[in-house]
């Protein structure tokens, strides 16, 4: 095993700020036997702080920034005087929402043609838009509940809407994970509300129909050749599986891993998981999210998430060491994994030869 040098990246200018801090936390803490980790901190202002030792906190740090040019082999300099701070050997972002999973930082990656963990560019704005993802399961076959997005407050599209789906539906922001600004709905009175919260994060908003479901996770796990783990359900302590239910420490959620499913039903829903992870071409890792209809035992895929929440309760490390890969194990391959892919997008050709 090689040890590397990781910058942590963590917080980010997002709703998901806190939970991004509670991802660093764990992941740094599996890391550090193996491997030498500098906690980069992304603060709500957007700045780059280089934290001594390898334990992520939650303020300070040395300001510094990246060089978009490959010509500087993606060392990390100081803002005061652009001094060397560090030399990553790879970027591990776990920068969940915006400005982290969207494709913006990926993009930042690519142009310092630097190693980092998890997907591209395309795929990480792809997943990251429910509109886009959505779009894309549908043209690759995949089930899904029925769903409209709104741009703006619009009563006309609203009526409409709530005529098309029926009562009750969830309202959340296009580009946000964690259940950040996800209300449910019952009586059509509160849509506006509903509406005006998520509109807050987004310039979009999804309202999709309630299903009457059992909630169930997989996590995958690769480049061109992914793998799908075991199955998880969640049991939420509350009516659904909100902010509270997934972070609070008086939550009394509970994660059945793996989910009791028969072996059709679980075996359907990894190839889904799979094909959900080609349809937006993610690479390294991601948590796709099921409802499982109580009726008809039919699985519906809601998401993917690309940056899946990495804390000590997370599913997506919970589900892979289910499987069989334990903690450190997994964090070893995401690194594997993003080196792999380094490596075939520096064997592209990036000039034309007639």
């Amino acid at each position: 095993m090689t040890r590397r040098t990781v910058a942590l990246l963590f917080g980010g200018r997002s709703g998901e700020h806190e939970v991004s801090l509670r991802s660093a936390a764990s992941v740094s803490t599996g890391l550090a036997p193996r491997h030498q980790v500098l906690p980069v901190l992304v603060d709500k202002n957007g700045r780059w702080l280089l934290q001594d030792g390898s334990a992520p906190g939650a303020l300070g740090g040395t300001p510094v920034f990246l060089v978009p040019s490959p010509d500087d082999a993606g060392r990390l300099r100081r803002l005061s005087d652009a001094s060397v701070a560090a030399a990553p050997d790879i970027f591990f972002p776990v920068l969940h929402g915006t400005f982290g999973e969207d494709g913006t930082v990926q993009g930042l990656f690519d142009l310092a043609a630097v190693p980092y963990v998890g997907s591209g560019v395309a795929a990480s704005a792809a997943a990251m838009d429910k509109e886009l993802m959505k779009a894309l399961f549908a043209r690759a076959d995949i089930p899904q509940g029925a769903y409209r997005v709104l741009r703006g407050r619009d009563p006309e599209a609203e009526s409409a809407a709530l005529h098309s789906l029926g009562l009750p539906v969830f309202v959340k922001p296009a580009n946000l994970g964690s259940s950040v600004a996800v209300s449910k709905v019952k009586i059509a009175g509160d849509l506006g509300r509903a509406l005006d919260l998520a509109l807050g994060y987004d310039r979009k908003a999804v309202i999709e129909a309630a299903v009457d479901c059992r909630e169930v996770e997989v996590s995958v796990l690769g480049n061109d050749t992914p793998e799908a783990s075991v199955p998880g359900e969640i049991i939420p302590d509350r009516e659904f599986y909100d902010y509270d239910s997934k972070y609070s420490a008086e939550s009394r959620t509970e994660l059945r891993i793996p989910a009791v499913l028969d072996e059709d039903t679980a075996g359907r829903m990894r190839d889904l998981a799979v094909r959900a992870f080609r349809a937006v071409d993610a690479c390294g890792y991601a948590r796709v999210d099921f409802f499982l209809e109580r009726k008809t035992g039919r699985p519906l895929v809601n998401e993917i998430n690309t940056i899946p929440g990495f804390t000590s309760i997370s599913m997506f490390p919970k589900l892979w060491e289910a499987t069989g890969l334990p903690y450190a194990d997994l964090l070893d391959r995401l690194l594997a994994l993003g080196l792999d892919r380094h490596g075939q997008r520096g064997r592209l050709k990036t000039s034309y030869e007639a």
